[in-house]
């Protein structure tokens, strides 16, 4: 089975402010008072500025949009992220944007590296965002991140 998704993700009320104006945006509650917006084929196509994708280094960040990430900060932090695994093999990637400026990442996990003592990228970006895991889990689990397997099940 395979698991993927590319996606903001930030306080809920603070998401849903800035999404009011992007038409394409459908966003899902999380855990822990976060909210999701995830990167359809929609939402690229409208946020997209035409340099293809972003210099950040993820696979799906649309060109031109980490600027629009970095003035979502202004409210509080913004993460983006992406994970696509297949059989327990994959990547991720995750960066936190607050108060207009990268303050963690870009975060890169390759195929067949092993996570860092502090975590998964997303997990990373996630206690960035105020997520707090309980013991025996991360910040991945504890926000419900694992709930599907695919990102746009979230607003389906």
């Amino acid at each position: 089975m395979g698991y993927d998704l590319q996606a903001v993700i930030a306080g809920g009320e603070a998401l849903r402010g800035v999404a009011r104006g992007l038409p394409a945006a459908r966003l899902a509650s999380v855990g822990q008072g976060l909210s999701l917006m995830p990167m359809t084929d929609a939402l690229f196509d409208s946020v997209a500025d035409g340099s293809g994708v972003g210099a950040l280094g993820f696979w799906r960040l649309p060109g031109g949009f980490e600027k629009t990430l970095a003035a979502w900060s202004a409210g509080g932090p913004v993460a983006y992220v992406e994970a696509e695994f297949f059989g327990g093999v994959g990547e991720q990637r995750a960066a936190v944007w607050d108060d207009g400026t990268v303050v963690l990442g870009p975060l890169h996990v390759e195929e067949g590296q092993p996570f860092q003592p502090a975590g998964s990228p997303i997990s990373q970006a996630l206690r960035r965002l105020g997520v707090v895991a309980s013991a025996g889990e991360d910040e991945f689990s504890a926000v419900g991140l694992d709930r599907y397997r695919h990102g746009e099940a979230w607003i389906d």
